[in-house]
């Protein structure tokens, strides 16, 4: 099926890479118009050459309300409205222990991930409103369903962003504005590497190795995808998802229901210790 977002209005935070930018690739080729909100320049205004049409790169910073509601703005103006959010944009941050923690590691990771995503629906609510209504879809994780997945600081986040989307939607209701969560399992892509201490510039030689490592994480036996996340994505941007709100859709291919030993920190040969282990290989 094609056109499944015709003519519809779509802002994406942290689409300048991964699964942001796969997501817009595919929304645009389902007739949105795309603006593509990120704090990096120069790979979203290639991203925006490349899908063509209305798509453009916006200067954005979620973690600064000023900058966000700025960017929502402008993809209203220049769209003529706004019908969808995707606040997707995220990050690692800090990879200490509870024992470690210091004020500023933990409050940057509430500012990019649970604060951003709440400012995000704030100023993208009036447009919607205006709109009759339309759909906010944040990336939440499987981490914040279950220890032992990612640091603390960011599982904590993602917790948080799991009961954010229900309060939304509850608020939203009577504007008719949807509010759904997808928990992506682990996905390599660019921003994994954050996790495992290793700079985005060896990500290309280590990225073919991780996947090949969390084939074995989950029950379907290969890693996700960013295309796996964008579809989910592009379903719940959809009028198909009209019905559907306050929810948490988890693709992860099965490892939640694998229970606790797919990522047993114990395991000499789990995959999170065969991870770190390759990324030893590649820190500086």
């Amino acid at each position: 099926m094609s056109g499944r977002l015709e003519g519809k209005a779509v802002l994406i935070t942290g689409a300048a890479s991964g699964l942001g930018a796969e997501t817009a690739r595919l929304f645009a080729r389902q007739g949105a118009r795309v603006a593509i909100a990120d704090v990096l320049g120069e790979p979203g205004n290639a991203l925006a050459a490349e899908i063509g049409g209305e798509a453009f790169h916006i200067h954005c910073d979620v973690t600064s309300e000023d900058s966000f509601q700025a960017a929502i703005d402008a993809a209203a103006d220049r769209f003529g409205g706004l019908d969808v959010l995707f606040a997707n944009a995220g990050g690692a941050g800090t990879l200490a222990p509870i024992a470690q923690m210091d004020e500023a590691g933990w409050d940057a990771v509430m500012a990019l991930i649970p604060r951003a995503a709440m400012f995000g629906m704030k100023h993208a609510l009036p447009h919607l409103r205006t709109a009759g209504g339309g759909s906010i879809m944040v990336t939440a994780s499987i981490a914040g369903l279950r220890p032992g997945v990612a640091s603390t600081a960011y599982s904590v986040a993602k917790a948080a962003v799991l009961q954010l989307v229900q309060m939304a939607a509850a608020e939203f209701s009577l504007d008719r504005v949807r509010v759904n969560a997808i928990s992506p399992g682990i996905v390599p892509t660019p921003g994994i590497t954050g996790f495992f201490g290793v700079g985005r510039d060896k990500v290309d030689a280590m990225l073919p190795q991780v996947s090949e490592i969390f084939g074995d994480a989950q029950l379907l036996p290969r890693a996700g995808t960013p295309l796996d996340i964008a579809n989910m994505a592009l379903f719940l941007a959809s009028d198909e998802a009209g019905w559907i709100t306050g929810q948490n859709f988890v693709v992860d291919g099965g490892m939640m229901a694998m229970g606790p030993a797919s990522l047993d920190p114990s395991r000499a040969d789990g995959v999170l210790q065969r991870t770190m282990a390759l990324a030893g290989q590649f820190r500086d």
